[in-house]
Protein backbone atom coordinates (compact mmCIF):
# COMPACT_ATOMS: atom_id res chain seq x y z
CA UNK A 1 0.00 0.00 0.00
CA UNK A 2 1.26 3.48 -1.12
CA UNK A 3 2.03 5.42 2.27
CA UNK A 4 4.12 8.18 1.60
CA UNK A 5 3.33 11.71 3.01
CA UNK A 6 2.83 14.63 0.89
CA UNK A 7 6.74 15.65 0.88
CA UNK A 8 8.04 12.64 -0.24
CA UNK A 9 9.47 12.33 -3.64
CA UNK A 10 6.88 9.13 -4.86
CA UNK A 11 4.16 11.67 -3.49
CA UNK A 12 6.01 14.93 -5.39
CA UNK A 13 6.51 12.76 -8.34
CA UNK A 14 2.23 12.03 -8.62
CA UNK A 15 1.48 15.49 -7.85
CA UNK A 16 3.27 17.30 -11.07
CA UNK A 17 3.99 14.11 -12.93
CA UNK A 18 1.65 12.82 -15.86
CA UNK A 19 2.42 9.37 -16.44
CA UNK A 20 2.94 7.35 -20.17
CA UNK A 21 2.68 3.75 -20.33
CA UNK A 22 2.09 3.32 -16.42
CA UNK A 23 -0.35 1.16 -15.01
CA UNK A 24 -2.13 3.66 -12.86
CA UNK A 25 -3.65 1.33 -10.16
CA UNK A 26 0.02 -0.06 -8.88
CA UNK A 27 1.22 3.58 -8.78
CA UNK A 28 -1.91 4.01 -6.58
CA UNK A 29 -1.05 1.32 -4.74
CA UNK A 30 2.95 1.32 -4.26
CA UNK A 31 3.73 4.86 -5.35
CA UNK A 32 6.37 5.92 -8.57
CA UNK A 33 10.09 4.31 -7.51
CA UNK A 34 11.57 7.33 -7.87
CA UNK A 35 15.68 6.65 -8.99
CA UNK A 36 19.02 8.65 -8.24
CA UNK A 37 21.92 6.83 -10.28
CA UNK A 38 23.03 4.00 -11.66
CA UNK A 39 26.27 1.81 -11.41
CA UNK A 40 26.88 -0.89 -14.06
CA UNK A 41 23.54 -2.64 -14.91
CA UNK A 42 22.05 -1.67 -11.28
CA UNK A 43 19.47 1.42 -10.10
CA UNK A 44 19.32 2.88 -7.14
CA UNK A 45 15.91 4.88 -5.53
CA UNK A 46 15.66 7.33 -3.26
CA UNK A 47 15.76 5.11 -0.26
CA UNK A 48 19.60 3.53 -1.33
CA UNK A 49 17.58 0.56 -3.04
CA UNK A 50 19.23 -1.64 -5.20
CA UNK A 51 17.53 -3.02 -8.63
CA UNK A 52 19.12 -5.09 -11.27
CA UNK A 53 17.53 -3.64 -14.31
CA UNK A 54 16.95 -6.79 -15.97
CA UNK A 55 15.19 -4.46 -19.04
CA UNK A 56 18.49 -2.17 -19.35
CA UNK A 57 16.58 0.54 -18.98
CA UNK A 58 14.12 0.92 -21.68
CA UNK A 59 15.73 -1.84 -24.22
CA UNK A 60 18.79 0.93 -24.16
CA UNK A 61 20.99 0.99 -21.53
CA UNK A 62 23.23 -1.87 -23.16
CA UNK A 63 26.75 -0.24 -21.58
CA UNK A 64 25.00 0.04 -18.18
CA UNK A 65 24.55 3.42 -16.39
CA UNK A 66 27.76 4.84 -15.63
CA UNK A 67 29.88 3.59 -18.63
CA UNK A 68 32.70 6.47 -18.43
CA UNK A 69 34.20 6.37 -22.11
CA UNK A 70 30.53 7.67 -23.46
CA UNK A 71 29.98 9.91 -20.48
CA UNK A 72 33.87 11.29 -21.29
CA UNK A 73 32.67 11.33 -24.84
CA UNK A 74 29.81 13.68 -23.62
CA UNK A 75 31.65 16.15 -21.39
CA UNK A 76 34.47 16.33 -24.03
CA UNK A 77 32.03 17.43 -27.30
CA UNK A 78 30.01 19.48 -24.94
CA UNK A 79 33.10 21.57 -24.15
CA UNK A 80 33.96 21.79 -28.05
CA UNK A 81 31.05 22.04 -29.54
CA UNK A 82 27.61 21.70 -27.69
CA UNK A 83 25.19 21.93 -29.93
CA UNK A 84 23.77 22.86 -33.56
CA UNK A 85 21.43 21.35 -36.25
CA UNK A 86 22.00 19.79 -39.84
CA UNK A 87 19.78 22.53 -41.39
CA UNK A 88 20.95 24.68 -44.19
CA UNK A 89 24.34 22.85 -45.40
CA UNK A 90 25.49 22.99 -42.12
CA UNK A 91 26.30 20.27 -39.96
CA UNK A 92 29.11 19.07 -37.21
CA UNK A 93 32.04 17.61 -38.31
CA UNK A 94 30.72 14.80 -35.36
CA UNK A 95 27.73 14.20 -37.47
CA UNK A 96 29.47 13.76 -41.09
CA UNK A 97 31.45 10.76 -38.77
CA UNK A 98 28.58 9.56 -37.54
CA UNK A 99 26.97 8.77 -40.96
CA UNK A 100 30.05 7.74 -42.51
CA UNK A 101 30.36 5.53 -39.55
CA UNK A 102 26.88 4.24 -39.93
CA UNK A 103 26.93 2.93 -43.68
CA UNK A 104 30.19 1.13 -42.84
CA UNK A 105 28.74 -0.89 -40.29
CA UNK A 106 25.53 -1.17 -41.99
CA UNK A 107 24.30 -3.72 -44.62
CA UNK A 108 24.38 -1.36 -46.79
CA UNK A 109 27.71 -0.95 -49.73
CA UNK A 110 26.32 2.97 -49.33
CA UNK A 111 23.96 4.88 -48.80
CA UNK A 112 22.85 8.15 -46.32
CA UNK A 113 21.47 8.80 -43.17
CA UNK A 114 18.82 11.01 -42.22
CA UNK A 115 18.79 11.85 -38.43
CA UNK A 116 15.88 12.39 -35.63
CA UNK A 117 15.31 12.60 -31.86
CA UNK A 118 13.77 9.38 -31.57
CA UNK A 119 12.66 5.73 -33.18
CA UNK A 120 9.11 7.65 -33.57
CA UNK A 121 10.75 10.03 -34.94
CA UNK A 122 12.44 7.87 -37.37
CA UNK A 123 9.76 6.02 -38.60
CA UNK A 124 7.61 8.63 -38.95
CA UNK A 125 10.10 10.78 -41.13
CA UNK A 126 10.49 7.17 -43.14
CA UNK A 127 6.77 7.19 -44.23
CA UNK A 128 7.07 11.08 -45.28
CA UNK A 129 10.18 9.95 -47.27
CA UNK A 130 8.04 7.44 -49.06
CA UNK A 131 5.31 9.55 -49.49
CA UNK A 132 7.64 12.54 -50.85
CA UNK A 133 9.44 9.83 -53.21
CA UNK A 134 6.12 8.00 -54.89
CA UNK A 135 4.63 11.31 -55.21
CA UNK A 136 7.97 12.56 -56.95
CA UNK A 137 7.64 9.72 -59.47
CA UNK A 138 4.13 9.91 -60.77
CA UNK A 139 2.60 7.79 -58.05
CA UNK A 140 1.06 10.13 -55.08
CA UNK A 141 -1.54 7.12 -54.71
CA UNK A 142 1.22 4.68 -53.04
CA UNK A 143 0.47 5.87 -49.70
CA UNK A 144 -0.42 2.96 -47.39
CA UNK A 145 1.59 1.60 -45.40
CA UNK A 146 1.70 -2.30 -44.37
CA UNK A 147 2.70 -3.71 -40.75
CA UNK A 148 1.74 -6.25 -38.68
CA UNK A 149 -0.90 -7.02 -35.60
CA UNK A 150 1.87 -6.33 -32.38
CA UNK A 151 4.32 -4.40 -34.00
CA UNK A 152 5.31 -1.56 -32.38
CA UNK A 153 6.76 1.72 -34.28
CA UNK A 154 6.50 4.25 -31.87
CA UNK A 155 3.94 7.21 -30.49
CA UNK A 156 3.59 9.64 -32.71
CA UNK A 157 0.17 10.25 -35.25
CA UNK A 158 1.87 8.23 -38.24
CA UNK A 159 4.13 5.79 -35.84
CA UNK A 160 0.73 4.93 -33.39
CA UNK A 161 -0.66 3.84 -36.77
CA UNK A 162 2.06 2.23 -37.57
CA UNK A 163 1.96 0.36 -34.88
CA UNK A 164 -0.57 -2.46 -33.99
CA UNK A 165 -1.41 -2.44 -30.55
CA UNK A 166 -5.11 -1.83 -29.76
CA UNK A 167 -4.38 0.90 -27.12
CA UNK A 168 -4.35 3.34 -30.00
CA UNK A 169 -7.91 3.26 -30.46
CA UNK A 170 -8.69 5.43 -27.42
CA UNK A 171 -6.81 8.04 -30.01
CA UNK A 172 -8.48 7.18 -32.87
CA UNK A 173 -6.06 5.68 -34.66
CA UNK A 174 -4.90 4.26 -36.84
CA UNK A 175 -4.99 6.73 -39.61
CA UNK A 176 -6.45 5.73 -43.25
CA UNK A 177 -4.41 3.34 -45.26
CA UNK A 178 -2.39 1.69 -42.34
CA UNK A 179 -2.95 -1.73 -42.55
CA UNK A 180 -2.08 -4.29 -40.36
CA UNK A 181 -1.08 -7.75 -41.06
CA UNK A 182 -1.47 -10.65 -38.75
CA UNK A 183 1.40 -11.56 -36.32
CA UNK A 184 3.42 -13.90 -37.22
CA UNK A 185 3.85 -15.50 -34.28
CA UNK A 186 3.77 -19.57 -34.31
CA UNK A 187 3.14 -20.38 -30.88
CA UNK A 188 -0.02 -18.50 -30.40
CA UNK A 189 -1.46 -18.08 -33.40
CA UNK A 190 -0.39 -21.51 -35.48
CA UNK A 191 -3.18 -23.41 -36.63
CA UNK A 192 -4.29 -26.71 -34.80
CA UNK A 193 -2.08 -29.39 -37.09
CA UNK A 194 0.09 -26.71 -38.93
CA UNK A 195 3.49 -26.96 -39.25
CA UNK A 196 5.85 -23.54 -38.64
CA UNK A 197 6.87 -24.10 -42.53
CA UNK A 198 2.43 -24.22 -43.50
CA UNK A 199 2.37 -21.07 -41.16
CA UNK A 200 5.15 -19.03 -42.41
CA UNK A 201 3.44 -20.19 -46.57
CA UNK A 202 0.51 -18.72 -44.90
CA UNK A 203 1.97 -15.51 -43.34
CA UNK A 204 3.51 -14.84 -47.06
CA UNK A 205 0.31 -15.38 -48.65
CA UNK A 206 -1.61 -13.08 -46.73
CA UNK A 207 0.37 -10.65 -47.12
CA UNK A 208 0.20 -11.00 -51.03
CA UNK A 209 -3.10 -11.35 -50.64
CA UNK A 210 -3.35 -8.48 -49.26
CA UNK A 211 -1.27 -6.39 -51.80
CA UNK A 212 -3.49 -7.73 -54.45
CA UNK A 213 -6.96 -6.74 -52.52
CA UNK A 214 -5.69 -3.57 -51.61
CA UNK A 215 -4.00 -2.67 -55.11
CA UNK A 216 0.61 -2.69 -55.49
CA UNK A 217 0.33 0.64 -57.12
CA UNK A 218 -1.42 2.49 -53.59
CA UNK A 219 1.39 0.48 -51.36
CA UNK A 220 4.00 3.04 -50.41
CA UNK A 221 6.55 0.59 -47.99
CA UNK A 222 6.22 -2.29 -45.53
CA UNK A 223 7.53 -1.96 -42.06
CA UNK A 224 8.84 -4.93 -39.77
CA UNK A 225 10.62 -5.36 -36.74
CA UNK A 226 13.16 -8.31 -37.09
CA UNK A 227 12.32 -9.21 -33.51
CA UNK A 228 9.40 -7.63 -32.13
CA UNK A 229 10.05 -6.16 -28.95
CA UNK A 230 7.17 -4.08 -27.44
CA UNK A 231 4.98 -6.73 -28.60
CA UNK A 232 6.10 -8.95 -26.17
CA UNK A 233 9.38 -9.89 -28.14
CA UNK A 234 7.98 -12.25 -30.77
CA UNK A 235 10.50 -13.70 -33.51
CA UNK A 236 9.49 -14.63 -36.44
CA UNK A 237 8.22 -17.67 -37.72
CA UNK A 238 11.05 -19.41 -39.53
CA UNK A 239 11.66 -18.69 -42.93
CA UNK A 240 9.36 -15.43 -42.51
CA UNK A 241 11.54 -12.97 -44.31
CA UNK A 242 12.66 -15.13 -47.22
CA UNK A 243 8.99 -15.91 -47.82
CA UNK A 244 7.76 -12.45 -47.83
CA UNK A 245 11.00 -10.00 -48.98
CA UNK A 246 10.37 -11.94 -52.89
CA UNK A 247 6.79 -10.91 -52.39
CA UNK A 248 7.73 -7.66 -51.97
CA UNK A 249 10.21 -7.11 -54.43
CA UNK A 250 7.40 -8.77 -56.95
CA UNK A 251 5.10 -5.48 -56.42
CA UNK A 252 8.02 -2.96 -55.69
CA UNK A 253 7.52 -2.36 -52.30
CA UNK A 254 10.29 -0.96 -50.21
CA UNK A 255 11.18 -3.50 -46.81
CA UNK A 256 11.70 -0.97 -44.02
CA UNK A 257 13.55 -2.67 -40.98
CA UNK A 258 12.89 -1.14 -37.82
CA UNK A 259 16.05 -2.08 -35.72
CA UNK A 260 15.17 0.42 -33.03
CA UNK A 261 15.65 -2.55 -30.42
CA UNK A 262 17.30 -4.99 -32.42
CA UNK A 263 20.21 -2.40 -33.48
CA UNK A 264 23.38 -2.62 -32.00
CA UNK A 265 24.08 -6.32 -30.99
CA UNK A 266 20.66 -7.06 -29.23
CA UNK A 267 19.74 -10.44 -31.58
CA UNK A 268 23.77 -11.18 -31.31
CA UNK A 269 24.72 -9.56 -34.33
CA UNK A 270 24.96 -5.82 -35.14
CA UNK A 271 21.84 -6.05 -36.75
CA UNK A 272 18.70 -8.01 -36.52
CA UNK A 273 18.41 -8.38 -40.01
CA UNK A 274 21.96 -9.89 -40.23
CA UNK A 275 20.40 -12.12 -37.77
CA UNK A 276 17.71 -13.74 -39.96
CA UNK A 277 19.58 -13.33 -43.56
CA UNK A 278 18.24 -10.77 -44.96
CA UNK A 279 18.96 -6.63 -46.50
CA UNK A 280 16.29 -4.15 -46.18
CA UNK A 281 15.69 -1.25 -48.35
CA UNK A 282 16.03 0.99 -45.12
CA UNK A 283 16.77 0.73 -41.41
CA UNK A 284 14.98 2.54 -38.59
CA UNK A 285 17.87 3.13 -35.77
CA UNK A 286 17.51 4.50 -32.11
CA UNK A 287 18.31 2.94 -28.52
CA UNK A 288 21.48 1.36 -28.75
CA UNK A 289 22.74 3.63 -31.36
CA UNK A 290 23.64 6.07 -28.54
CA UNK A 291 23.57 3.00 -25.76
CA UNK A 292 20.62 5.72 -24.48
CA UNK A 293 22.99 8.22 -22.67
CA UNK A 294 21.44 10.54 -25.55
CA UNK A 295 18.19 10.95 -27.48
CA UNK A 296 18.60 10.42 -31.12
CA UNK A 297 17.25 8.16 -33.77
CA UNK A 298 18.22 7.69 -37.51
CA UNK A 299 17.00 6.14 -40.80
CA UNK A 300 19.29 4.77 -42.92
CA UNK A 301 18.97 4.29 -46.43
CA UNK A 302 20.17 1.96 -48.89
CA UNK A 303 21.31 2.25 -52.39
CA UNK A 304 18.19 2.09 -54.02
CA UNK A 305 16.18 4.51 -51.91
CA UNK A 306 19.21 7.38 -51.65
CA UNK A 307 19.40 7.27 -55.30
CA UNK A 308 15.50 7.98 -55.55
CA UNK A 309 15.19 10.14 -52.60
CA UNK A 310 18.24 11.99 -54.00
CA UNK A 311 16.48 12.84 -57.05
CA UNK A 312 13.24 13.43 -55.76
CA UNK A 313 14.93 16.20 -53.69
CA UNK A 314 16.97 17.95 -56.29
CA UNK A 315 13.78 18.23 -58.59
CA UNK A 316 12.59 20.60 -55.63
CA UNK A 317 15.99 21.94 -54.36
CA UNK A 318 15.50 20.40 -50.82
CA UNK A 319 13.93 17.53 -48.71
CA UNK A 320 11.32 20.17 -46.40
CA UNK A 321 12.10 18.07 -43.19
CA UNK A 322 13.72 18.76 -40.23
CA UNK A 323 13.96 18.59 -36.45
CA UNK A 324 16.17 21.35 -34.38
CA UNK A 325 18.25 18.60 -32.88
CA UNK A 326 18.76 16.62 -35.61
CA UNK A 327 22.62 15.22 -35.83
CA UNK A 328 23.33 17.13 -32.88
CA UNK A 329 27.34 17.41 -32.15
CA UNK A 330 27.12 15.65 -28.55
CA UNK A 331 24.57 13.07 -29.55
CA UNK A 332 26.48 12.36 -32.42
CA UNK A 333 29.66 11.80 -30.43
CA UNK A 334 28.29 9.76 -28.32
CA UNK A 335 26.64 7.46 -30.61
CA UNK A 336 30.32 7.39 -32.66
CA UNK A 337 31.70 5.90 -28.80
CA UNK A 338 28.57 3.26 -28.29
CA UNK A 339 29.27 1.79 -31.45
CA UNK A 340 33.18 1.51 -30.93
CA UNK A 341 32.04 -0.04 -27.13
CA UNK A 342 29.58 -2.23 -28.91
CA UNK A 343 31.45 -3.50 -31.67
CA UNK A 344 35.27 -3.33 -30.49
CA UNK A 345 35.13 -3.09 -26.98
CA UNK A 346 33.73 -6.94 -26.06
CA UNK A 347 29.96 -5.91 -26.06
CA UNK A 348 28.95 -7.78 -28.83
CA UNK A 349 30.82 -10.53 -27.76
CA UNK A 350 30.11 -10.48 -24.67
CA UNK A 351 26.18 -10.57 -25.65
CA UNK A 352 26.86 -13.58 -27.62
CA UNK A 353 28.74 -15.44 -24.90
CA UNK A 354 25.84 -14.71 -22.47
CA UNK A 355 22.76 -15.84 -24.63
CA UNK A 356 23.37 -19.69 -23.82
CA UNK A 357 23.04 -19.29 -20.26
CA UNK A 358 20.06 -16.54 -21.54
CA UNK A 359 18.47 -19.21 -22.81
CA UNK A 360 18.91 -21.93 -20.11
CA UNK A 361 17.02 -19.40 -17.53
CA UNK A 362 14.76 -18.87 -19.69
CA UNK A 363 13.95 -22.62 -20.65
CA UNK A 364 14.35 -23.13 -16.58
CA UNK A 365 11.71 -21.20 -15.69
CA UNK A 366 9.77 -22.47 -18.65
CA UNK A 367 9.18 -25.68 -16.66
CA UNK A 368 6.82 -23.88 -14.74
CA UNK A 369 3.79 -24.86 -15.39
CA UNK A 370 2.11 -21.53 -16.05
CA UNK A 371 4.82 -20.66 -18.19
CA UNK A 372 3.38 -21.67 -21.21
CA UNK A 373 6.61 -20.60 -23.85
CA UNK A 374 9.75 -18.80 -23.78
CA UNK A 375 10.85 -17.43 -26.68
CA UNK A 376 13.85 -14.68 -28.05
CA UNK A 377 16.66 -14.02 -29.20
CA UNK A 378 20.23 -13.04 -28.13
CA UNK A 379 19.48 -10.99 -24.92
CA UNK A 380 16.11 -10.67 -25.26
CA UNK A 381 13.34 -12.88 -24.38
CA UNK A 382 9.68 -13.35 -22.60
CA UNK A 383 7.75 -15.59 -20.55
CA UNK A 384 4.08 -16.19 -21.62
CA UNK A 385 2.31 -16.79 -18.52
CA UNK A 386 -0.90 -19.20 -19.57
CA UNK A 387 -3.55 -20.45 -16.75
CA UNK A 388 -3.02 -23.82 -18.65
CA UNK A 389 -0.48 -24.96 -20.45
CA UNK A 390 -1.65 -27.72 -22.41
CA UNK A 391 -3.98 -25.76 -24.11
CA UNK A 392 -2.58 -22.26 -23.78
CA UNK A 393 -5.43 -20.36 -22.32
CA UNK A 394 -4.42 -17.00 -20.80
CA UNK A 395 -5.26 -15.86 -17.63
CA UNK A 396 -7.86 -13.74 -16.78
CA UNK A 397 -6.86 -10.31 -17.78
CA UNK A 398 -8.59 -8.73 -14.61
CA UNK A 399 -5.86 -10.64 -12.66
CA UNK A 400 -2.84 -8.28 -14.19
CA UNK A 401 -0.86 -11.55 -13.96
CA UNK A 402 2.21 -10.08 -15.51
CA UNK A 403 1.93 -6.88 -13.87
CA UNK A 404 1.53 -8.72 -10.16
CA UNK A 405 5.22 -10.50 -11.74
CA UNK A 406 7.06 -7.52 -12.21
CA UNK A 407 5.49 -6.03 -8.99
CA UNK A 408 7.22 -9.00 -7.26
CA UNK A 409 10.20 -8.86 -8.99
CA UNK A 410 10.94 -5.34 -7.61
CA UNK A 411 9.62 -5.98 -4.13
CA UNK A 412 12.77 -8.69 -4.81
CA UNK A 413 15.32 -5.94 -6.32
CA UNK A 414 14.67 -6.40 -9.89
CA UNK A 415 13.39 -4.67 -12.41
CA UNK A 416 11.79 -6.54 -15.44
CA UNK A 417 8.82 -5.22 -17.83
CA UNK A 418 5.31 -7.17 -18.36
CA UNK A 419 4.00 -6.80 -21.74
CA UNK A 420 0.21 -8.27 -22.13
CA UNK A 421 0.61 -12.15 -20.09
CA UNK A 422 4.18 -11.93 -20.29
CA UNK A 423 6.89 -10.66 -18.52
CA UNK A 424 10.24 -9.32 -20.56
CA UNK A 425 13.94 -9.38 -20.05
CA UNK A 426 16.64 -7.33 -22.08
CA UNK A 427 19.52 -7.25 -19.78
CA UNK A 428 22.90 -4.65 -20.26
CA UNK A 429 25.12 -6.00 -22.51
CA UNK A 430 27.67 -5.50 -19.39
CA UNK A 431 26.15 -8.37 -17.44
CA UNK A 432 28.35 -11.32 -15.90
CA UNK A 433 26.91 -15.01 -15.22
CA UNK A 434 26.81 -13.88 -11.51
CA UNK A 435 24.29 -11.17 -12.74
CA UNK A 436 22.43 -13.24 -14.88
CA UNK A 437 22.28 -15.91 -11.91
CA UNK A 438 20.67 -13.13 -9.78
CA UNK A 439 18.23 -12.29 -12.36
CA UNK A 440 16.64 -15.65 -13.05
CA UNK A 441 17.01 -16.07 -8.73
CA UNK A 442 14.83 -13.51 -7.93
CA UNK A 443 12.21 -13.78 -10.98
CA UNK A 444 11.90 -17.83 -9.70
CA UNK A 445 10.76 -16.24 -6.69
CA UNK A 446 8.62 -13.91 -8.53
CA UNK A 447 6.55 -16.14 -10.61
CA UNK A 448 6.60 -18.56 -7.83
CA UNK A 449 4.80 -16.48 -5.20
CA UNK A 450 2.18 -14.90 -7.63
CA UNK A 451 1.40 -18.26 -9.30
CA UNK A 452 0.57 -19.87 -6.17
CA UNK A 453 -1.68 -16.43 -5.55
CA UNK A 454 -3.33 -16.76 -8.65
CA UNK A 455 -3.00 -20.39 -9.65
Amino acid sequence: MNTQTPQSWEARADAHSFYGFTDLPTVADRGTIVLTHGKGPYVYDVHGREYLDGNSGLWNMVAGFDHKGLTEAAKAQYDKFPGYHAFFGRMSDQTVMLSEKLIEVSPFNRGKVFYTNSGSEANDTMVKMLWFLWASEGQPQRRKILTRENGYHGVTVVSASMTGKPYNSVFGLPLDGFIHLSCPHYWRFGKEGESEAQFTKRMAKELEDTIKKEGPETIAGFFAEPVMGAGGVIPPSKGYFQAIQPILKRYNIPLIADEVITGFGRTGETWGCETYDFVPDAIISSKNLTAGFFPMGAVLLGPDLTDRLQKAAEEIEEFPHGFTASGHPVGCAIALKAIDVVLNEGLLDNVRKLTPLFEEGMARLAEKKNIGEWRGKGLMGALEAVKDKDTKTPFDGSLSVSERIANACTDHGLICRPLGQAVVLCPAFIMTPAHMDEMFSKLDSALDKVFAEVG
